[in-house]
């Protein structure tokens, strides 16, 4: 689904378990969004943009002006 979710993720030295612990989801669940395997609720978007202090639009839609 979103490889900028997990260039971020990983641009700002966080695990997928590390996500997983912070959100209260497994590990699993957590590779199953950044994978696109699972859907992304919009309070899970707005929880994982949080961590980045990001808003959900800039991290999870590629046509939002202004994200490269």
């Amino acid at each position: 689904m979103n490889s900028k979710l997990k260039k971020i993720r990983m641009k700002n030295n966080y695990t997928s378990k590390n996500m997983a612990d912070i959100l209260g989801i497994s590990k699993p669940f957590y590779s199953q969004i950044e994978n696109g395997r699972r859907r992304l609720s919009y309070d899970m978007a707005v929880k994982i943009a949080n961590i980045f202090k990001m808003k959900p639009d800039e991290l999870f839609y590629e046509d939002h002006k202004g994200v490269k």
